[in-house]
């Protein structure tokens, strides 16, 4: 690795200081402004780059990559539309707090501003969804700049971070020099909780009749996931996890209730809602869990822990509000009520815990069979995580297919689920499973996508397939955009606009995948489901690619509507649960 002083351009500089901050990959595209950082990258031996064939892949790589790996992506690109491509992902890893950096280039400082060929004010485009972003003119600004963004995407709450660089930067002179301090002025993310909010959240677990342990993303980030399941087991407390914390909390454990909000499970649901003390771990009560905000758990009290004091409050008012890092907050969590029950103090839940359980039991994820012998897309799922298992990563795009493989895939560990979850984006899974293959090549990679996301980026099939990166692709291929049909189906009287996607006739999926050099099978029976996952899972060498052809009118259930109370979840179609069950004697909190 070069040393401090050395001279060099401000391409080399830049490249050095990637090195320094830990990158091993870089997923990208070369073009003008950023063409002189491409020369020594090609000397480069610690870095990796992947050329992607659109930059938005490249994004989604990046938080695929991290999301996988806990370590920040990087990813690449030159200025004007490559930089723009990357506006996408950028907003997605900025909902879903994602650890990456992109570099992008930009014309010569001097021609800023001018409307030169291909510039585009990236820095003033991607302000809103950033964590932060730096503009480079100076070239001895780069290491530093470099040092800051890795630091600033990783810390705290995770996010994203941009660093444009002038062309005219990369090409000058300029002494390397990496700082051995950041001074970044108000920037100190808090970690550690405030005492006296400990106290205050342990005494109102042990008052509590009806508590509910409500995990967010925050805990995977923190990776926390083994204190969870302490404090979990300590108090008996049931569990939900929210879309992006699956995995953080074992599926198979007891006191798990699922995944709540529009389409959770009736426990989660039913549980949030009846409860007296919602105890939310880096959670942000967004609309998809809440329902009407109005009427989402109204007799319940809030302990709201989370690294990012913006969003304590935002949505729902904390009763508790505790500022600091989910492993943290939860390791204090665990002494004081240790403390507390050596003391002979604990909570009284039996009858709760008895009551959720119940609910969950009378009111299990489940599905139809088609019944005209047609293939089921939840029982391709599920059979999907019963052959690959709980080690494999599970990578989706957005949609039914979304919902479906959150449900019907159990999840065991955390990072082993992956998704756009508060953008929503098409097109997501299939470069995202790229990334998280390059960041975790000893697992196996399923991409879950839908036939309407995978043509939105499944050109990077062919970066797969020249770089040696088998990831395997699940298509449920129901020929329609399915979530909007769904919509379709329930709230405008069965008329079908512009949802027919003809995906089972156009494209041909298993000749597009031998085009791009993968393997294409294809499975439209239920007999046939086990065997075709079986050889999918077989071939090591090659990315795979399964069109799953399933039944088109298969719903996502259960369901709450948009702008409904989580009290109207639907458990099928016109079957609404009943579990307004709440003892007459439990205290209701006004």
């Amino acid at each position: 690795m070069t040393e401090q002083g050395a001279e060099m351009s401000g391409a080399q500089s830049l490249i050095t200081a990637l090195e320094h901050a830990g990158t091993d990959t870089i997923f990208g595209i070369p073009g003008g402004a950023i063409l002189p950082a491409y020369d020594p990258l090609m000397d480069s031996t610690q870095i990796r780059h992947i050329l992607v064939r659109h930059e938005q892949g490249a994004g989604h790589a990046a938080q695929g990559y991290a999301a996988a790996t806990g370590r920040v992506g990087v990813c690449m690109a030159t200025s004007g539309p490559g930089a723009t491509n990357l506006v996408t992902p950028l907003a997605d890893a900025h909902m879903d707090s994602v650890p990456m950096v992109a570099v992008t280039g930009q014309v010569g400082a001097s021609m800023i501003g001018t409307d030169a060929f291909q510039e585009a004010d990236i820095r003033g485009i991607t302000m809103p969804i950033t964590k932060h972003n730096f503009l480079v003119t100076d070239p001895a600004d780069i290491p530093r700049t470099v040092a800051e963004a890795f630091h600033i995407a990783s810390t705290g709450r995770p996010g994203p971070v941009l660093v444009d660089v002038a062309k005219s930067a990369l090409q000058a002179l300029t002494t390397f020099t990496w700082p051995t301090e950041l001074v970044l002025p108000g920037y100190r993310p808090v970690t550690r909780p405030h005492s006296k909010q400990i106290r205050e959240a342990t005494r109102l677990v042990l008052e509590a009749r009806r508590p509910v342990l409500y995990v967010g993303g925050g805990v995977i980030s923190a990776r926390a996931s083994r204190e969870l399941r302490e404090l979990a087991e300590l108090t008996g407390i049931p569990v939900v996890t929210t879309l992006m914390a699956r995995g953080a909390f074992p599926d198979s454990h007891p006191q798990h209730l699922g995944m709540p909000g529009m389409h959770g499970t009736v426990a989660a649901v039913a549980g949030l809602q009846r409860s007296d003390l919602i105890i939310s771990l880096g959670a942000r009560f967004d609309d998809r869990v809440t329902g009407t905000l109005s009427s989402f758990a109204p007799h319940a009290l809030v302990v709201h822990a989370d690294i990012d004091p913006a969003e304590i409050g935002k949505n729902r008012h904390a009763d508790v509000p505790i500022v600091g890092d989910c492993r943290e907050v939860i390791a204090d969590l665990l002494v004081a009520l240790r403390a507390e029950a050596e003391a002979g103090r604990t909570g009284d839940y039996e009858q709760w815990v008895d009551f959720v359980a119940g609910l969950k039991k009378r009111y299990p994820v489940g599905y139809d069979q088609p019944e005209d012998g047609s293939l089921a897309p939840q029982h391709v799922i599920q059979r999907l995580s019963a052959i690959a298992g709980p080690e494999a990563i599970y990578v989706a795009g957005v949609g039914q297919h979304q919902m479906w493989a959150a449900h019907f895939v159990d999840y065991e560990h955390p990072r082993t689920w992956l998704n756009s979850g508060g953008l929503g984006t098409m097109g997501y899974s299939v470069p995202a499973a790229m990334g998280a293959k390059v960041g975790r090549p000893e697992a196996t990679v399923w991409s879950i996508d839908g036939d309407g996301c995978f043509q939105m980026t499944n050109q990077e099939l062919a970066t797969c397939a020249i770089n040696d990166i088998p990831i395997k692709v699940a298509i449920i291929n129901n020929e329609s955009l399915g979530m909007v049909r769904q919509w379709q189906t329930l709230f405008y009287n069965e008329r079908y606009s512009n949802t027919d996607l003809h995906s089972k006739r156009i494209p041909d999926f298993v000749k597009l995948a031998d085009a791009y050099g993968c393997v294409g099978l294809a499975c439209d029976s239920p007999d046939d489901v086990d065997a075709t996952i079986e050889k999918a899972m077989a071939i090591d060498d090659l990315p795979v690619v399964v069109d799953f052809r399933v039944h088109r009118d298969a719903m996502v259930w259960p369901m709450v509507a948009a702008g409904t109370s989580n009290d109207e979840i639907k458990y099928a179609r016109d079957l609404a649960p009943q579990f307004d069950e709440v003892q007459d004697d439990w205290e209701v909190r006004a």
